[in-house]
């Protein structure tokens, strides 16, 4: 009896065991570029601030069980860029501000999870706000000595030979020397079939091996359109997800690695836009819930792991008293840069500079001034001296920064917003704040505690065996 017992209980054991290493079958890697830890609690104050009430409003990936503090620096910096923020994500290794998926000899290259889980038989979608060749999603499978060299890092696209990708677009599809055919030619002579918005998608993806999704029509800023300037068949990153999902459960055998990139919220920081970055949150939220819902069928095999590259904006929840509002952001109604398209578009048509009459109305109904926010006489003046600089001997000169391009009569409806919901910002790069990281599913319990960037991938490449 006593052997048999011992026999049963060896063979639990090592069912357990056998259980255990098996290891996550499908793997969601999210990564909100710009998200600190200031810019996630934000949000859930703005939640729970329009209900009128004092406290946080959880997000669905706040709510996850495990969670942890990660540090950024990068090999040569303690304030990190996306593309060495993205190297340690994707790789596990430290490299130098600006240098893409090399090491900081700008020569070696290193290897991704993406490419690791790749050689393993794994199905691969990469997924962005932004465009597919910039830096968060171009350090899982390009190789560059520089960021910005979007020609090269599109056509190493091509050469990945990964599954889905989705974005926006190219940045940069052609040569400048028309030295190849370009990256549309080079991803459909590899095989990729490139479809135009959600719908494109739908008809096409059962009849493909490879796909790329793009926006339905191209953006001038190479990105998604912002969630808070969103139209009608304007592609999101939930939808990317979806598209994501489904495309790689066409042989759920493989299993699958997803990296989906919310880069907008970086955008929107960058320009010190509050009402746009916080419904930039908002929308990286729905697509975690897109994700979170295939988590709930398949939650023995599924890991899904949030985390940032950097924070952006140095983000303060205070204006300098012990007090936020940030409710009054519900009122905003465009980013910064349709703002400013808005006006422009504005004065072409009616073919004069507009009065301030004409602007004052502008600012009630898209940023809800005097009407449903009471502004200061400081604050209006201010406002009303924006418009004197920007129209009052013409149109005005445009303000230019690294993702966005506003006139000053925008700028200032974005600082004065900042104002009135009594939060503020240090600057308008990254900073070297913590960022948060979250996971639920199998192996999540490795993701708590401070850890250094570069921990992340090592972990998912043992949980996953890449």
């Amino acid at each position: 009896m006593r052997k048999r017992i011992t026999l049963f209980l060896t063979m639990l054991l090592l069912v357990v065991a056998a259980s255990a290493k098996k290891g996550p079958k499908y793997v969601f890697y999210f990564i909100g570029d710009g998200m600190g830890t200031n810019q996630v609690m934000g949000v859930q104050y703005y939640l729970q601030d329009i209900e009128g009430k004092y406290g946080f409003k959880p997000l669905c990936f706040t709510q996850f069980p495990y969670a942890g503090l990660v540090v950024t620096h990068s090999a040569n910096s303690d304030v990190t860029d996306s593309a060495a923020a993205g190297t340690a994500l994707a790789s596990g290794q430290k490299t130098d501000n600006n240098v893409l998926g090399l090491l900081p000899d700008k020569e070696t290259p290193v290897e991704t999870i993406a490419e690791m889980a790749h050689k393993k038989g794994v199905r691969v979608a990469i997924g962005t706000s932004c465009s597919v060749d910039h830096a968060t999603p171009g350090s899982f499978y390009g190789h560059r000595p520089h960021r910005n060299q979007y020609h090269q890092i599109g056509a190493q696209l091509a050469e990945s030979g990964f599954e889905f990708f989705g974005g926006s677009q190219f940045r940069a599809p052609d040569s400048r020397d028309n030295s190849d055919e370009g990256n549309y030619a080079q991803a459909e002579k590899a095989g990729y079939t490139v479809v135009r918005g959600y719908d494109e998608y739908k008809e096409k993806a059962a009849s493909t091996d490879k796909i790329i999704l793009f926006d339905k029509e191209p953006k001038s800023d190479n990105a998604l359109a912002y969630a808070i300037d969103r139209k009608e068949g304007d592609l999101s990153l939930a939808q990317v997800t979806e598209a994501a999902i489904d495309y790689m459960m066409k042989d759920p055998k493989k299993g699958f690695f997803m990296m989906m990139e919310g880069g907008r919220i970086d955008n929107a920081c960058h320009a010190n836009d509050p009402g746009t970055y916080i419904q930039e949150m908002l929308d990286f939220d729905e697509a975690i819930k897109v994700a979170y819902e295939f988590y709930l069928k398949h939650k023995k095999e599924t890991l899904i792991v949030i985390t940032a590259d950097h924070e952006t904006g140095g983000l303060g929840l205070t204006a300098g008293e012990y007090r936020t509002n940030l409710k009054v952001l519900q009122y905003q109604k465009m980013s910064k840069d349709a703002f400013t398209a808005h006006l422009e578009k504005m004065g072409r048509e009616i073919g004069d500079i507009l009065t301030w009459e004409e602007v004052e109305q502008e600012l009630k109904e898209n940023f809800g001034f005097w009407d449903k926010i009471e502004l200061t006489d400081k604050q209006t003046a201010s406002l009303k001296s924006a418009y004197v600089e920007t129209f009052g001997m013409g149109p005005g000169a445009l303000e230019e920064g690294e993702y966005f391009k506003v006139d000053k009569m925008s700028d200032e409806a974005a600082r004065v917003m900042t104002q009135v919901a009594e939060i503020s910002w240090a600057a308008g790069c990254h900073s070297g704040s913590f960022v948060p990281v979250f996971a639920i599913g199998a192996g999540a319990e490795q993701f708590t505690g401070q850890m250094n960037n570069t921990e992340i991938p090592m972990k998912i490449k043992k949980l996953a065996k890449y």
